[in-house]
């Protein structure tokens, strides 16, 4: 299996082109709201779409589902106010998980960059020592560095560690067995017989939540899994378009079936292009489930702009109603740096929102640092098709 990055077409697709990659569908940001392009009228269609658990979503009904982000009127959409007073442990923010009933950490580790250490044993100092100093939250991935990354954490999670954590990883099979053959293996990694959260992984397709959802389709197979105790609860990821996301969860409302989570880029470039925060996160809010922030920095590409710092991207997106963000720790220091963001996070003013969003306005423009929406730089699935499995 090849490793994450190494797996993905590096080739950027130009702006003009982005909508093949997905189905076909700027203003400043405060702490408590999002001035969006959305109509009152089409953002309840919306909800009610989503809601409604009717049988069969055409494609008429799924544009209705995504004209929530079409030009039609300016609506000032809510936001639930940043508590400023949130739980803490060893000085971390905890936040609740949408409807799950559980508190999760406010900064999450991601389990890619925990499969790429030259010694294992300082993935293993990594894992541990954000758990000790207050993090529960820890992501993974089925095929991340060709398993290295799960089969490392589940080695930090011996000694009781495994108690201390909020335990997600995800799979990549469209179909049942795929889906099935893919959970054991991350159960057997882990060395753990529960994951907390389990989520499809790169909804990135428009065909991928009709494989998901079909009779035979990897839902079945996690929906088996929750039933034995084997999952608690299930969400899904993509990153790259914001109408797939909505497909996804009209494709599920369709079937009656309704997320926890799910986990989508937020950050200060997003913003401003094809933005997940104004088209999705609304409707996550408005339905209750949890949203995991990915990508704050973008990998290291955000960065490269040289329009925010780290401090100032893990905090943009901590300030959004998100339950937790996920970012990439590959030493001791970056952690360091999560931890600090996390401890140092304060409810931003609209004013200093505004600024910072000034300030990458003219980077954002055609997703120059988004990668993950413009090209395949990310897609893994794209270059390994066989981690789907066979269509139905």
């Amino acid at each position: 299996m090849q490793n994450h990055k190494e797996r993905a077409h590096n080739s950027s697709r130009p702006a003009s082109a982005r909508s093949k990659i997905g189905t076909s569908g700027e203003d400043v940001l405060n702490s408590n709201s999002i001035e969006t392009c959305h109509s009152e009228r089409n953002l309840r269609s919306a909800e009610s779409l989503l809601n409604s658990g009717r049988d069969g979503v055409g494609r008429r009904e799924f544009l209705k589902f995504a004209s929530a982000g079409v030009v039609t009127g300016t609506l000032r959409v809510a936001f639930p106010a940043v508590n400023s007073s949130a739980e803490l442990k060893n000085g971390i923010p905890y936040r609740e998980l949408g409807r799950t009933g559980e508190k999760v950490s406010l900064v999450g580790i991601g389990g890619y960059h925990l499969g790429k250490q030259v010694d294992p044993n300082e993935s293993i100092s990594i894992i541990r020592k954000a758990l000790d100093e207050g993090i529960n939250f820890l992501d993974n991935c089925w095929d991340y560095n060709g398993g290295e990354s799960e089969i490392r954490m589940g080695k930090a999670l011996r000694d009781g560690y495994r108690e201390k954590a909020f335990l997600m990883t995800k799979i990549d099979g469209r179909n049942k067995a795929t889906a099935s053959s893919q959970l054991e293996e991350s159960l057997r990694r882990l060395q753990t017989d529960r994951i907390d959260l389990l989520q499809f992984h790169e909804v990135i397709r428009d065909t991928d939540p009709d494989r998901i959802f079909a009779a035979g389709g990897a839902l079945e197979a996690v929906l088996a899994a929750k039933k034995a105790g084997k999952v608690r609860f299930l969400g899904f990821t993509g990153h790259k378009s914001p109408d797939i996301h909505l497909k996804m969860l009209a494709t599920a409302a369709q079937h009656h079936f309704s997320f926890d989570t799910v986990q989508l880029p937020l950050n200060v470039m997003d913003a401003h292009f094809d933005s997940f925060e104004k088209k999705v996160v609304p409707v996550l809010v408005k339905n209750g489930i949890g949203i995991l922030g990915m990508k704050p920095m973008g990998d290291h590409f955000i960065l490269d702009s040289k329009t925010a710092t780290p401090a100032e991207c893990l905090h943009y997106a901590m300030n959004l109603p998100t339950s937790v963000v996920i970012t990439g720790c590959d030493s001791p220091r970056i952690l360091d740096q999560a931890i600090q963001a996390a401890r140092s996070f304060k409810p931003m003013a609209e004013s200093e929102v505004s600024a910072l969003l000034a300030k990458t306005a003219e980077a954002a423009q055609a997703g120059k640092y988004e990668l993950y929406k413009t090209s395949h730089h990310f897609d893994g699935t794209v270059a390994n098709p066989q981690w789907l499995g066979q269509p139905g």
